[in-house]
């Protein structure tokens, strides 16, 4: 139970709900009472009438008419306070549901870049939907299920001891196998639950990551090959629910054993209690029966209780290793930051974590509110390094980034990354409309200031050739669109946001040189009081810069204009000779 204690916040948030739900539930099962106390009345009336003949007819009538009133108004008082305890503590646990789902998504948010390489999307998403709904499960019934049995168990077994303290000493004997069975049952059905989910989010992740590329898989026609891989994934979890199932599948009928010996034992004890005159009436019995029905229910509930605290608990632990990671890039300043927009490097180096590969070593650069800098250089080189350092999206492992002279780290992230408009190179849309796509970079643009931006982008003709045009829906991961299409409506989201700073990551790679001219002269007057950064492997899109350095295995090894650079021997003069042979070829 300690991983679920983390909970126990949110009992303490919605404490009014949770003691309502008590105070409901104590006086439901107060009124539940008068049936058994009214029905052994009603026992005792007509055995004293059977005894004694001068009793009148129509007495015993009116007894039994008035006892039946009782009952049918006392139950309707106790459905109706019934109803209200599962408004009350059922809403509650929705509410928590809520609230957790949020808890987590926002943990999500704030995890590295770091996190996601090590997790899998499917497994992420089964821990915010499928193990919620477990936690859920806990809070909202299991919990009102077991407030229930404890208030009515303390309350059936007063009533029983006033009644007839060794009845109910004989009734209650089951009670201890009862509570180990529960125990044993508890403790397995957790391991089998845990090792359920596991596979649970195995399947999830299988899927997600199939779903994602199934365009691969129908390329090389290979749904057969992982119909097969699902199929035994699918088997296996089968497997694991159905160990799950077969523990889970003792518990109603151990529990409605025990019930049914001690009814034989009321009936049992009870008659020869009532033969040998310890019980003055068989209305005792009759109640004492009703008692123990009282009772079923509640006692049967306990393995599904029981069932549902376990699978929480497995489920809380999964959600807990996330939620108690702490984010490695963190907002240290809560001021607002004024960003202005020079960049400078200092001898900063840069190690990714998982891999141990050193991607950057020593580099040292400045580019100036309003100028425009590119980074050249192979694949592999550190080029998209340098842009997710300035976007934090990491930290420096060694020297330090400075954005108008204060380090990069003591600025207020969320202005930070508020004041970067980024293109990566992996154009990545929403499943959205390409109006709302584009609008992603600033919520409340209008519509002309979308078209500016996408004919900015040189994507305003393509968009006006589809049915919808600007409504026109996009596939998953925006596959509606060609590459180019894709790098051109990104292209548009960055520009419209109207950042001090634009990065752009390789992001015109698969458009044509035509194309890309008419982008790279719109971007020139977009861009002249901006600081902006493009990573490319074209001369084409970096010879306007003002600066250009040259990256290979994370050290700058020529940097400059255009024009020293073509005339000194290296990288960049080669690169730029092979791709003009290749344009007059072409």
């Amino acid at each position: 139970m300690k991983e679920l204690l983390y909970l126990n916040k949110y009992f303490i948030k919605y404490k009014y709900h949770f003691l309502l739900g008590i105070l409901f539930t104590i006086i439901a099962q107060i009124f539940m009472l008068f049936t058994p106390k009214l029905i052994s009345k009603s026992f005792s009336a007509i055995e004293t009438f059977s005894k004694d003949a001068k009793i009148p007819k129509s007495v015993l009538q009116h007894e039994l008419i008035s006892n039946i009133l009782l009952i049918i108004a006392t139950s309707i008082i106790a459905g109706f306070l019934t109803f209200l305890m599962r408004q009350t503590l059922i809403v509650m646990s929705r509410r928590i549901e809520f609230d957790l789902k949020n808890e987590v998504f926002k943990q999500y948010e704030n995890l590295s870049q770091n996190f996601y390489k090590k997790n899998r999307t499917g497994d992420l998403m089964n821990r915010i939907s499928e193990d919620i709904s477990k936690v859920r499960m806990y809070v909202g019934p299991a919990v009102m299920y077991t407030i229930n049995t404890f208030i009515r168990f303390a309350i059936v077994i007063l009533y029983m001891y006033k009644v007839s303290p060794l009845l109910t000493l004989y009734t209650l004997l089951p009670l201890p196998l009862l509570s180990y069975a529960i125990f044993r049952l508890s403790t397995e059905i957790n391991k089998r639950s845990t090792r359920f989910q596991q596979y649970l989010s195995k399947v999830s992740s299988f899927t997600q990551e199939i779903f994602s590329g199934v365009r691969v898989i129908k390329a090389y026609s290979l749904e057969n090959q992982h119909q097969d891989n699902m199929h035994a994934l699918a088997l296996e979890s089968k497997s694991k629910s159905m160990d799950l199932a077969r523990v889970q599948s003792l518990f109603g009928p151990l529990m409605l054993a025990l019930i049914g010996i001690s009814n034989l034992v009321v009936v049992y004890v009870g008659g020869l209690m009532y033969i040998n005159g310890t019980l003055k009436s068989i209305g005792t019995i009759a109640e004492f029966i009703l008692y123990i029905n009282m009772l079923t229910w509640p006692v049967a509930s306990l393995g599904w209780v029981s069932s549902m605290v376990q699978e929480a608990e497995a489920s809380q632990k999964r959600i807990n290793e996330f939620l108690k990671i702490e984010p490695e890039i963190k907002n240290n300043n809560p001021e607002k930051s004024k960003i202005e927009g020079t960049i400078t490097f200092e001898n900063v180096s840069f190690t990714y974590e998982d891999t141990n590969i050193t991607a950057l070593q020593n580099i040292s650069f400045t580019i100036h509110k309003g100028e425009t800098l590119a980074i050249l250089g192979k694949t592999g080189s550190g080029k998209s390094t340098i842009l997710s350092l300035i976007s934090r999206m990491y930290d420096v492992t060694d020297g330090a980034i400075k954005i108008d002279q204060q380090e990069i780290s003591r600025l207020n992230l969320f202005d930070l990354r508020n004041s970067i408009g980024i293109v990566p190179q992996d154009a990545f849309l929403f499943s959205d409309t390409i109006k709302n796509n584009i609008k992603f970079g600033k919520e409340d643009a209008s519509i002309e200031e979308v078209i500016t931006a996408a004919k900015n982008a040189v994507v305003h003709e393509n968009i006006l050739g589809f049915n919808k045009q600007y409504d026109t829906v996009l596939g998953e991961r925006g596959i509606t669109l060609s590459g180019g299409q894709k790098q051109r409506v990104s292209i548009a989201r960055a520009i419209i946001k109207n950042p001090p700073i634009l990065l752009f990551d390789d992001c015109l790679s698969a458009v044509d040189t035509e194309t890309e001219e008419a982008i790279l002269n719109n971007l020139n007057a977009i861009c002249k009081e901006k600081t902006t950064i493009i990573v490319s492997h074209r001369v084409s899109s970096a010879k306007n810069a003002d600066k250009i350095i040259i990256l290979e295995d994370g050290k700058i090894i020529q940097q400059g204009s255009h024009n020293q650079l073509i005339n000194q021997e290296g990288y960049y003069a080669s690169l730029y000779l092979k791709q003009l042979s290749e344009k007059e070829l072409l």
